[in-house]
Parts: structure tokens; C-alpha cells; sequence
């Protein structure tokens, strides 16, 4: 199984297959607009635009799991996340991410890629790495800038 085989709603209320982002590297995250972490959006669209059309694709999925810090509706999501940081990458529809009524794509994510202390994501803007073929390459913790994780998708395309 591969990421590929997962479907997810999009901020706009689109049902988007992942297996359209086949052939491009990924780099996944669950995002937050009221987080500690939240200018790390600005970062990510950098490496969005920078590396887009070499192959790059980010995948934004808000949850609201930790410390109430993604309350708002996907249309507030939206406005935020494009008028405070310029977002134009793909962003989804508000999920769970932990827990029984975690997204399946998540639940596949952390099954695959423990963390430091497990699976379970422990916070806003942990970042999964997925090469061209589907494979979850590497975890990062949401500490990890996406500037540091740079020269990791650097490789993955080629550049």
C-alpha cells in the first residue's frame, strides 16, 4: 500500500485522489493557523515555489487536535493561510490526524513512520517526506524547519 491508494477532501470541498500526485516528491503536513509553528507556512510555500515545477508537491492538512489551534471553518482556514502567508500549495480539508477517527492517509503515515515516542503525530507541522513512487522516505518533527529539511527533498528530486 502506498500513499497513492488514499483519497482526501480538499479545502474546497473537492474529493481529490492522491494517486494524481504520483511521479511528484510530497511532503506532507498537518498544519495549524493559531499554532507557535504556524510561520513555518511561509517556509513552505518558499520550497513550494522554488521547487514546484522541478516536482515538488506540499500537501497541507489542518487539524485541530492539539491545543484548539485550527478552529476555524476550511473557508477561514483558506483566508488565512492564503492572505497571512501567500499559501497556493494544496491544502485539504480539516482532519484528525490521531485517534479512532484519524484520516486513513494519516493512520498510514504514522503506522509506516514512527516518531521519537511512536506513531502518534505529537503536534502541529509534523512533515512526511514521500518519494515519486509513494514511499515514505523520513518523519520530521515539527520543530524541523522546511528550510532544514530542505536538501533531503533536494535529493528525492534530483536537483
Amino acid at each position: 500500500m502506498t500513499i497513492y491508494d488514499f483519497t482526501a477532501t480538499t479545502i474546497r470541498n473537492d474529493e481529490k485522489s492522491l494517486s494524481d500526485f504520483k511521479g511528484k516528491v510530497l511532503l506532507i503536513v498537518n498544519t495549524a493557523s493559531e499554532c507557535g509553528f504556524t510561520p513555518q507556512l511561509e517556509g513552505l510555500q518558499e520550497l513550494y515555489n522554488k521547487y514546484n515545477n522541478q516536482g515538488l508537491e506540499i500537501l497541507g492538512f489542518p487539524c485541530n487536535q492539539f491545543g484548539n489551534q485550527e478552529p476555524g471553518t476550511d473557508t477561514e482556514i483558506a483566508t488565512i493561510c492564503q492572505s497571512n502567508y501567500g499559501v497556493n500549495f494544496p491544502m485539504f480539508s480539516k482532519i484528525d490526524v490521531n485517534g479512532e477517527n484519524a484520516h486513513p492517509l494519516f493512520k498510514h503515515l504514522t503506522s509506516e513512520k514512527k516518531g521519537l515516542l511512536g506513531g502518534n503525530i505529537k503536534w502541529n507541522f509534523t512533515k512526511f517526506l514521500i518519494d515519486k513512487d509513494g514511499n515514505i522516505i523520513d518523519r520530521f518533527a515539527p520543530q524541523k524547519t522546511p528550510e532544514s529539511i530542505e536538501k533531503n527533498i533536494k535529493k528525492l528530486l534530483n536537483v
